[in-house]
């Protein structure tokens, strides 16, 4: 009896199992790079960018810095900076550095409602 028929199987199982192996971790890279990196980009689309009609500093006299927690990547600041910028007369721009908003408003700053649009994105206004 040869002993080398069910080597060669166990073998072959094997190659097959590195084989699909590797093709997953192909599909998964290939998906993760169309679907954009970072910490919340693997499972949804990359956030587009809000931009504010009206970005002369002159009609924004009132500013205001708010520190987040919570972000880990362009896309989570960029997820603030849009629900910030969704806010009638302001303009926020947001900075993974520092973790920090910093906002221009035409009116006095309403901070409640500014805390309320970073937390309604998923993030925590520090104090």
């Amino acid at each position: 009896m040869n002993s080398t028929l069910p080597a060669q199987g166990v073998n072959i199982l094997i190659l097959i199992l590195l084989a699909a192996l590797f093709c997953w971790a192909v599909y998964a890279a290939v998906r993760k790079a169309r679907r954009g990196g970072g910490c919340c980009g693997e499972h949804e689309e990359t956030e587009a960018k809000t931009s504010v009609k009206d970005r002369k500093k002159a009609h924004y006299p009132y500013e205001l810095s708010i520190k987040i927690g919570g972000m880990t990547c362009e896309n989570c600041a960029r997820k603030v900076e849009n629900a910030l910028n969704s806010l009638d007369g302001v303009w926020a721009t947001v900075s993974i550095d520092s973790h920090t908003a910093r906002i221009r408003s035409k009116s006095v700053p309403n901070e409640q409602a500014l805390r309320q649009a970073v937390r309604n994105a998923g993030y925590i206004p520090m104090d």
